[in-house]
């Protein structure tokens, strides 16, 4: 009986042995010709399906709105100017205000200007007989422009990083008056891979925008650069890319055909430049464009990569602004006569400024009106004829009541001025549970009515199930790429704080990974710090946008990525 026992013993190890080995090569077999990811992505389905059937879904009848058929107004969105911080207040009531682009009247490193304004309001400078000053607000310089060119807040000086913005700002009929081209020296360029510019160098013989695009065309570089609507570097390269299409009309339709073709494999456009540099250090791309002040003192880019300068040098200008009396004219001359002494300079130099001093633009004078024209092409033609699938998540619960659900409202109602009608666009809300309000669909005269009834229909009240929400709206999308493959997938997460129920980060951090959606989050009064983390699964933005400025900030989101 025990040999019996030890050879049915035996026969058993045999047995789960052989179901182990033909287990596995069925599962081998199964899997043969797939690549990794595709593998990845099998599984990934199953485990959604699985995380969507533990929601509680519902799906809400849908609600026609009244649509706003007017364009946008870009005034009506800016928040009060108290917004953007005076780095530098006036010491006399005889001064001037001058907006300042952010690289020069920040802090640290970024703030050269500041140190200069200082002084000059401690100099005693005399205007009149009268003792003078400056204030100093810090401020992005497409965001300046926008304040300028609506008249909603007009300082008395502006000083962008480039002239490009002076050019824009005149051709919208301001006065302006350029006091000098250059506060300090500084360029704009492409920032590449040593490994990269020495490949692009061997085939093209050069690296330079034209090449670059080239390149891109050809799926050679995975470059990204920033929202030319906000960005004095974006709007920069925007224009000189264009000009390699045409030289002699960056809005012929020879122009718009090469920028659809470059801008189909340009895998990333940044909100930000510190989302483009985050961006980069998770090497993700070959290349992306920075300002040389911003290169040279980022640690992590010291070595390994390679900057190229293009487009028109960003020397800070500066300008006055509408007809001012001649005492702040004389105040900003002689603002700019202080900053020009060797003293200044060489601070500036020490900040990484006045650096390739010897780069001369390659391009030349644009008109402000063609500067306004490429920003409306690159609106129609950045995402390379490849439509859009978004689902927007809006956070529905208790601590959403009041103040900051109106502002989520508004920010809807005026950002989906944005979406674009080729786009596809579905909307779900969630507190404990979640509601899909509106089944995704093109984004016509339809969708959008249900879209704004659907958003006007919101009600606070419960817990905050965010991951439960996220899912839900990943759910939506891989069903809507089954049937339109070549859409690009976004999600859109607004909320005001971290999940207190449903599922957590971590049981859908992967499903995120692998299906590779960028997830936007707008944070209103939020704990940014875990909406940061969403975001930067994939390299989204996250915006920490208050109740004041949350409209202009989720306009100029959609803005760029819709």
């Amino acid at each position: 009986m025990a040999k019996k026992g030890k050879a049915f013993a035996a026969l058993g190890i045999i047995a789960v042995v052989v179901f182990i080995l033909v287990y596995a090569g069925v599962s081998l077999t199964s899997n043969l010709g797939k690549t990794q990811s595709q593998v990845t992505l099998d599984d990934a389905a199953k485990r959604l399906d699985k995380l969507y059937s533990k929601v509680s879904v519902t799906t809400a009848s849908p609600v026609k709105g009244k649509i706003d058929l007017d364009p946008v107004e870009i005034g009506d969105a800016l928040p009060d100017i108290s917004k953007f911080p005076i780095s530098v207040n006036n010491t006399t009531d005889n001064f001037v205000e001058i907006f300042s682009s952010t690289e020069k009247s920040g802090t640290g490193i970024d703030g050269w200007l500041n140190e200069v304004a200082t002084d000059f309001n401690k100099s005693g400078v005399m205007v009149n007989g009268q003792p003078v000053s400056v204030k100093i607000r810090n401020i992005a310089s497409g965001t300046a422009t926008d304040y300028i060119r609506s008249g909603k807040y007009v300082p008395d000086a502006f000083t962008p990083s480039n002239e490009l913005w002076g050019d824009m700002v005149k051709a919208q009929g301001v006065d302006v008056q350029l006091i000098t081209k250059r506060l300090t020296g500084n360029v704009t360029g492409i920032v590449s891979t040593k490994k990269k510019y020495d490949e692009l160098v061997a085939k093209y013989g050069s690296l330079n925008v034209k090449t670059v695009t080239d390149a891109i065309a050809a799926n050679e570089f995975a470059m990204g650069y920033t929202d030319p609507f906000a960005s004095s570097t974006g709007l920069n390269f925007l224009v000189t890319a264009l000009r390699t299409f045409d030289n002699s009309d960056l809005l012929s339709d020879k122009a718009a055909a090469g920028f659809e073709r470059f801008q189909a494999n340009v895998p990333f456009i940044a909100s930000t430049t510190i989302q483009m540099r985050d961006a980069a250090k998770s090497g993700m791309l070959d290349g992306f464009v920075l300002e040389y002040q911003t290169y040279l003192n980022t640690a992590d880019l010291k070595s390994g990569y390679v900057f190229t300068p293009f487009g028109v040098r960003h020397d800070s200008p500066l300008y006055a602004l509408n007809k001012l009396p001649q005492a702040k004219l004389d105040i900003i001359k002689k603002f700019a006569e202080f900053v020009e002494q060797e003293k200044y300079q060489k601070i500036a130099q020490e900040k990484g400024f006045n650096q390739l001093n010897d780069y001369k633009a390659e391009l030349g004078p644009v008109d402000g009106n063609l500067l306004s024209s490429a920003q409306k092409l690159w609106k129609e033609k950045k995402n390379g004829n490849k439509p859009i699938a978004a689902v927007f998540v809006a956070d529905v619960s208790g601590s959403m009541a009041g103040a900051p659900m109106n502002r989520l409202k508004e920010s809807l109602l005026k950002g989906q001025k944005y979406l674009g009608k080729d786009n596809s666009i579905g909307f779900v809300s969630y507190s404990s549970n979640v509601t899909i309000n509106l089944p995704i669909a093109k984004y016509d005269t339809n969708q959008q009515s249900m879209f704004v009834g659907a958003v006007n229909s919101l009600q606070a009240g419960g817990g905050t199930a965010t991951f439960d929400g996220i899912a839900v709206a990943m759910k939506i999308l891989q069903d809507e790429l089954k049937v339109h493959p070549d859409s690009k997938p976004l999600i859109f997460v607004l909320s005001d704080g971290e999940t207190n129920e449903g599922h957590s980060l971590k049981d859908i951090r992967d499903l995120i990974e692998a299906y590779k959606i960028p997830i936007y989050t707008i944070g209103y009064n939020a704990n940014i710090k875990a909406l940061q983390t969403i975001s930067s699964i994939n390299e989204a933005a996250s915006i920490n946008a208050d109740t004041d400025d949350v409209v202009y900030k989720i306009g100029n989101l959609l803005n760029v990525q819709m």
